[in-house]
This record gives C-alpha cells, sequence and structure tokens, in this order.
C-alpha cells in the first residue's frame, strides 16, 4: 500500500460507497490517490460469502478508481473487541500518510458502525503521538471528515457528486449479493429493497437540492472551518 491524498474507511464492504462513493469517485477523477479499507469482511451478512463480498469490493474500487483497497479482516460484530485493533489502523495510516481521512459518522443504527468511528478516532488520534507505540512515524492528517450510511444529520459541508453519480451507482451495483442476492439461499433484508437505494439516492439528492446541484454527499468536522472571507468565489 502505497501513500495516498485521501484515506477512507468502511466498516463492512460497501459502507463507503454508500456514504461517500461519489466523493471517493471525484477525487480519483482529479488525479489524486485515494487508498479505501474496509475494517472486516461483513461475514455476518445474511447473503454473501466473504469471498463474494472481497471480489465485490474489488470491482467496485476499480469503479471508483481508487489507487487501493484493503480487508483488516477484523471479526465482523466485534470491531474494537481487541486493543489490537487500534494500533492495527494507527499503524496503516502512518504507513500511506494520508493527507485527509473519511470515517464513518459517529451516530448510525449499526452498532459496528458506531464502534468503527470511535476505534478510528482513537487511532487517528493516536497516529500522530511520537510516543505511541506502534511502527511506522507519527502522523496527522490535516483533514478528518464523517461521512453518513444509515442515518444523516446536519453536514458541516457537503461534496457536489452530480457529475459522478452514474460511478457511484455503478460502484454500489457492484455489491449484488448485498442488493441483489440471486442464490437459493439469498434472504430479504433491509438492503434487498429497494427502498434502501431510494433512501440513499434521496438522502444525496437532498442534500444537492439545498446546494443547488443534483447530488451532493454530506460530510461531518469537528473543527471550525476556516474561510478567508464573507466571499463565495473569493480567493478560490
Amino acid at each position: 500500500m502505497e501513500q495516498v491524498d485521501l484515506l477512507v474507511f468502511g466498516p463492512h464492504p460497501d459502507d463507503l460507497e454508500i456514504g461517500a462513493g461519489g466523493t471517493v469517485a471525484k477525487h480519483a477523477a482529479m488525479g489524486l490517490r485515494v487508498g479505501l479499507c474496509d475494517l472486516t469482511a461483513g461475514e455476518m451478512g445474511s447473503n454473501g460469502t466473504v469471498e463474494q463480498r472481497l471480489a465485490e469490493a474489488e470491482e467496485a474500487r476499480k469503479v471508483l478508481g481508487a489507487a487501493w483497497r484493503t480487508n483488516l479482516h477484523w471479526p465482523d460484530r466485534a470491531i474494537g473487541s481487541s486493543n489490537d485493533h487500534i494500533v492495527i489502523a494507527t499503524e496503516l495510516i502512518r504507513r500511506v500518510r494520508p493527507k485527509a481521512i473519511a470515517l464513518p459518522y459517529w451516530s448510525d443504527r449499526h452498532p459496528d458502525h458506531v464502534d468503527a468511528s470511535k476505534v478510528l478516532i482513537d487511532a487517528i488520534f493516536n497516529a500522530g503521538l511520537r510516543r505511541f507505540r506502534a511502527q511506522g512515524e507519527p502522523w496527522k492528517p490535516e483533514m478528518t471528515s464523517y461521512y453518513f450510511i444509515n442515518e444523516s444529520a446536519q453536514p458541516s459541508f457537503v461534496v457536489d457528486v452530480t457529475d459522478y453519480y452514474e460511478t457511484k451507482r455503478r460502484a454500489l451495483a457492484c455489491h449484488a449479493s448485498q442488493f441483489r442476492p440471486t442464490s437459493a439461499s439469498g434472504v430479504q433484508t433491509r438492503l434487498t429493497s429497494p427502498r434502501f437505494m431510494t433512501l440513499i439516492e434521496s438522502r444525496d439528492a437532498q442534500f444537492g437540492v439545498l446546494a443547488g446541484v443534483d447530488f451532493a454527499e454530506g460530510f461531518v468536522i469537528r473543527e471550525p472551518v476556516l474561510r478567508p472571507n464573507l466571499m463565495k468565489d473569493w480567493g478560490r
């Protein structure tokens, strides 16, 4: 795994596409190096095998244009159950030295998404501590932002992904085992309902309308947004 400009974490394969797929595609199209990291292989999911989910994630990476995608293979439904998880994530951040990191928003209906956010918040902080015992030189990203998966809140800002929305749709379609299972053992879940895709697109459309574009993905940051002045385009 080489150094990247943007590192995006997802608790399970497909999560980062749901919340930030358009943003990933946009940054890759800008010529920036984007790395993707799934924490688990989603083995507790109702549909799909680990092998299927890893293959789908790689196909989605190609669609989005990311430089690489890795999976930490933490146990599904047990993110943060070992202190090693924070160390592993810390070492990854130090190794690839991203300028920006995107991770799940800390409030979500899925406990794994909440646990992932907590572990990663600790890892990002630890990565910058020279006395934290982990491999690699200390590293602090310039920007840390949180994307939405199931829920949403008032975003700190939105990213216009209108020109990359079809790419996001194609990346999500790569995860067929979750959204369109065809095996005899497939079961109906919240993800297999067409209403789930409607939820994603309606949220992105709402953020877009509020910003005056067709589709936008929302992000939350904890620190104040620094602007040079009150003019919209001055100094760009």
